[in-house]
């Protein structure tokens, strides 16, 4: 059987054209071939489509063989190039094949054309072989066979790349990585194939949401990256608000229709990052933070690294600072909403850093909770409370004081024992000591929390759930515990003057709860009209900076006796 070939032949006379069709042809080829005799029409026939091989004459009126050979390179073609002519003389054929001809074929000798055509086919195919090869080797190295999306390794370069570009230029960038939910459970439950399958999925979501300046990569497993060149904080944010959308879109994954979602850490260049592995690096640490957190996008704040040096030395001057006049409690006045009558204040953890001043408490109280610091700063706080709550005793002011516990401290088991030990130091009643604990450190070990909650309650302790609404639990599993009141979450508590949901949750929490005979304060009461909308709520307790700031202890009796805050 005749074996294609499609040969382009540029020539300007149609019967030597015919004659090489002629050769290919008793020579077993089945030729489709196109005469050309102009740079412009042989360019369109290369645009046009691929060939098999190309034959030129060496001389023409307006056009030779050269001309025909710069036009195949030009284009970067590899495609066999054989000069076949009556005029050309030794000079000019050297000349061709130095510049990059194949071969050259006097017309008067046509016998050597089919085994030249029959060895630079066969060279071409080995040279496309290896360039494939080569390819191949190149693409296993640099993208993900999955996928189909860039590797790490390719990643981390094109990152390098733009880094280096953007100094000269001026320019900002910005790096997402992603995180697909529940992508293990899917892996285990449905088997890999079908978590590959997600993956792909998750891949083709991702792609049209970029740029052709932009690059979507796999770096292993259900991890993403998204690097945006150009991209500012407003384009990050909008890429990343996108990106949560089609990834909360249902996939559909073994006939299963799943949500999936995604955890998204952003970091900036040249904000947060002067090099490939530093913004790498705080994305990462971003990342972990929305993993941790309730946003599901978060963006690289030192605060929160853990190797920051300004964190690494804030954990060591923390050490320092705990049981010197560095920490101190502050107290925010507590109203009853029927009297406007002071029943308590809670017990706030300031810190005054000798060199930085202020330092806020979610700076430094989740570097308590980490470095195992947060035990002996509870205990501190314990003993400086129970010591102003005796002051003001002895000033004739009865004012129980309320300590917040930690998730770590839950699990202490000696907390009964010490807190017991404190108050028996002090010579005070339990009742003039509450605690207040939040919804995620019950719900870290409920059955621990339960032990120690019941054994603090045993002492005569009042106990109160703090940020209610933020966590897991429900006011149904509040029936096993030990507690006295729950705290509405400022939260709900600021925005229900003007978010009917809000205002949902707040009447419905005071309901529920008071159905379960416990008492309800709200914190965060900034305004007279949030008092009144929980006035009318039947809301017991109150506090927050329209009732009063969080103070030293020594002036809450002169709050108390010239100052004290009354309803309107």
């Amino acid at each position: 059987m005749p074996k294609l070939l499609h040969a382009l032949i540029v020539e300007d006379s149609e019967a030597d054209t015919e004659l090489l069709r002629h050769e290919l042809m008793r020579a077993g080829y089945d030729p489709v071939c196109e005469r050309v005799e102009t740079a412009d029409a042989m360019g369109a026939a290369l645009d046009r489509q691929d060939w098999d091989i190309v034959i030129s004459d060496y001389s023409m009126p307006r056009f030779n063989g050269l001309e025909a050979l710069r036009l195949v390179q030009q284009r970067k073609l590899d495609i066999p190039f054989i000069i076949v002519s009556g005029t050309i003389g030794e000079d000019r054929a050297v000349a061709a094949m130095k510049a990059g001809a194949h071969d050259y074929i006097l017309k008067d000798n046509l016998k050597r054309l089919v085994p030249a055509i029959t060895r630079e086919l066969k060279e071409a195919q080995v040279r496309l072989e290896r360039r494939q090869e080569g390819e191949r080797v190149q693409f296993l190295a640099y993208y993900d066979l999955l996928t189909h999306l860039p590797n790490r390794l390719r990643f981390l370069e094109q990152l390098e790349q733009i880094i280096a570009d953007t100094r000269k230029t001026g320019q900002t960038a910005a790096l997402l990585l992603l995180d697909l939910n529940h992508f293990r459970e899917i892996n285990e439950t449905l088997g890999h194939d079908n978590g590959d399958a997600l993956l792909r999925q998750a891949a083709e979501h991702l792609l049209p949401l970029l740029r052709r300046s932009d690059m979507a990569a796999r770096l292993g497993g259900d991890d993403f990256a998204l690097l945006l060149y150009p991209g500012d904080a407003q384009y990050a944010d909008g890429i990343a608000r996108r990106a949560l959308e089609t990834l909360t879109a249902p996939f559909e994954v073994a006939g299963f229709s799943l949500e999936v979602g995604a955890k998204i850490g952003i970091a900036l260049f040249p904000e947060h990052g002067a090099s490939a592995k530093q913004l790498l690096q705080h994305a990462g640490v971003a990342l972990s933070l929305a993993k941790q957190g309730a946003n599901a996008c978060c963006v690289y704040d030192a605060r929160h690294d853990p190797s920051d040096p300004r964190r690494l030395q804030l954990m060591s001057d923390l050490r320092t600072a705990i049981g010197s006049s560095q920490i101190a409690p502050h107290f925010q006045p507590k109203v009853c909403m029927r009297s406007g009558h002071l029943i308590g204040v809670e017990a706030l953890v300031r810190w005054q850093h000798p060199e930085r001043g202020a330092v806020p408490p979610d700076e430094f109280i989740p570097l308590a909770e980490k470095t195992g610091m947060i035990g002996p700063l509870t205990l501190y706080m314990l003993e400086k409370s129970l010591q102003a709550c005796h002051e003001w005793h002895m000033q004739g002011l009865k004012i129980p004081v309320a300590v917040n516990l930690s998730v770590k401290d839950l699990l202490d088991e000696t907390l009964v024992d010490k807190v017991e030990a404190l108050l028996a130091g002090r010579d005070m009643k339990a009742d003039m000591l509450e605690l207040e604990i939040t919804e995620t450190a019950i719900m870290g070990d409920p059955m621990r929390a339960l032990e120690v909650l019941t054994g603090l309650s045993d002492l005569g302790i009042h106990l109160y759930i703090d940020d209610f609404g933020t966590g897991y639990s429900s006011l149904g599993y509040l029936k096993k515990l030990p507690v006295d009141a729950v705290k509405i979450d400022r939260s709900f508590v600021n925005d229900m003057t003007r978010n009917d949901d809000s205002a949902t949750i707040v009447r419905s929490t005071i309901d529920l709860a008071h159905n379960l005979n416990l008492k309800v304060t709200a914190e965060g009461v900034e305004n007279q009209a949030t008092w009144d909308r929980l006035a009318q709520y039947g809301c017991d307790e109150a506090q927050g900076y329209h009732i009063g700031r969080p103070m030293p202890g020594e002036t809450i009796p002169g709050w108390v006796g010239g100052n004290s805050w009354k309803p309107r």
